[in-house]
């Protein structure tokens, strides 16, 4: 168990429900960061270029799967079916990319959305963790962000912590004795790998 500097069953229970927070949270930034990749691949600067390969793409899938079909099936198949089949699939690519706009405000949609939920798992876990982990940090500092780390026994990642403390330096009342590193601006998993040759240099003085 977590190491409390005010042992109470009830910092106990929020420190359990953090660790599921901890969860969701991570869970919400990864659905995010996939929306908004998807969003640069279909809808970004070189999209147009990305649509017409996909296209090309899908017209060689397309006649490989009526050669077989009809090497199976053993007939031949007229050239004037395989026009109206491209010609079809021509017409459903050109109704598709020409509701970009609509498709691409739906996935922005998404993303906004995905975004409000992170940024709400977030401030649930800050909350969680001023009932926590803040007291016991504050009252063992100056601490390295390593030390805390193994003080939870590992079960809250480097990149959450980091994250939740950072919001106490912000907020004044933690002070970090460390340059900024590009972990802040990485997704999480890359983020915890950054972290660790860092983590024990990260010193966090109280301001309390």
């Amino acid at each position: 168990m977590p190491i409390f500097s005010n042992n109470s069953e009830q910092r106990t229970e929020f420190y359990k429900e953090l660790q599921r927070r901890e969860q969701q949270w991570w869970q919400a930034r990864q659905r995010l960061v996939m929306l908004r990749e998807r969003r640069m691949f279909w809808f970004g600067d070189n999209s147009f270029i990305m649509w017409l390969l996909w296209q090309l793409v899908s017209y060689v899938i397309v006649a490989i799967v009526l050669m077989l079909l009809s090497k199976l099936l053993h007939m031949t198949l007229p050239l004037w079916q395989y026009m109206v089949v491209f010609g079809i699939q021509t017409l459903i690519f050109i109704t598709i990319f020409s509701s970009r706009g609509r498709l691409a405000n739906h996935l922005q949609s998404r993303i906004n959305k995905a975004d409000f939920m992170c940024e709400q798992a977030l401030n649930e876990m800050i909350v969680l963790a001023s009932d926590s982990i803040f007291p016991d940090i504050h009252a063992h500092a100056p601490i390295s962000l390593q030390h805390i780390h193994e003080r939870y026994k590992a079960q809250l990642r480097l990149a959450s912590l980091q994250c939740l403390l950072q919001k106490e330096v912000e907020a004044g009342r933690l002070l970090l004795s460390q340059h900024e590193i590009s972990a802040r601006v990485l997704p999480l998993e890359l983020a915890d790998v950054e972290l660790t040759p860092y983590a024990g240099k990260m010193i966090y003085k109280s301001m309390i």
